[in-house]
């Protein structure tokens, strides 16, 4: 349809019902004379038309319910994204959980060497660490890849990781006695003594 701009917008202006008595006069000839603008105003009415009709019509209460069941279900990977997106407290606190076991499960492999982390009032023979009988130790021991035998007295915790632990009848440990031999044990020891650490910093 080649014909001038302006009888499209008088088209318009008849549907409207907002087209002046000349200008309707103007459309009416140009119609007669024209047979792509007639059928193009045609089928304008009859789009009116039909949307006039529909403007009635109620739609059934499941409507919405059933268009929504047909449509193609959302792929796991862009609604995962889509939720990480609009929780990033919960994702950034969730990465930093699986960093931080990641973390500890390879310092967990790769930490094979002997260590104690008491030295005063302690017997060091091989990989055994001996509080021996009349002895105290004050605070808390950590033996790491090796054994700990107690005869006299500890005043706060022992954890031996990666060994084990001896208590004499005459032996004594005021806080807990841990032995950690599991990766998961190891994990949750780790976290006790973070969370340990941020209540320090803030009393």
């Amino acid at each position: 349809m080649k014909c001038p701009h302006n009888i499209v917008n008088l088209m318009h202006d008849y549907l409207d019902g907002d087209i002046e008595p000349n200008d309707a006069k103007i459309l009416r000839e140009h119609l007669q004379q024209c047979s792509a603008c007639a059928d193009h105003f045609n089928g304008l009415k009859k789009t009116v038309a039909f949307i006039q009709h529909a403007s009635h019509l109620i739609p059934p209460a499941d409507f919405t319910a059933r268009v929504m069941a047909k449509l193609p279900k959302e792929k796991k990977m862009i609604r995962m994204r889509r939720w990480l997106q609009n929780h990033p407290f919960i994702t950034a606190a969730s990465l930093f959980v699986i960093l931080t076991i990641g973390s500890l499960f390879t310092t967990w492999n790769e930490q094979r060497q002997f260590s104690v982390s008491a030295h005063e009032n302690v017997i060091i023979r091989g990989h055994t660490v001996i509080v021996p009988k009349g002895e105290v130790v004050k605070g808390d021991i950590v033996v790491r890849n090796g054994s700990i035998k107690i005869e006299g007295k500890v005043e706060g915790n022992v954890t031996v990781i990666h060994g084990e632990k001896y208590l004499a009848s005459a032996g004594q440990v005021t806080g807990e006695l841990e032995e950690i031999n599991q990766v998961f044990e190891w994990i949750w020891y780790n976290i006790k003594e973070r969370v340990k650490d941020v209540m320090e910093v803030f009393e």
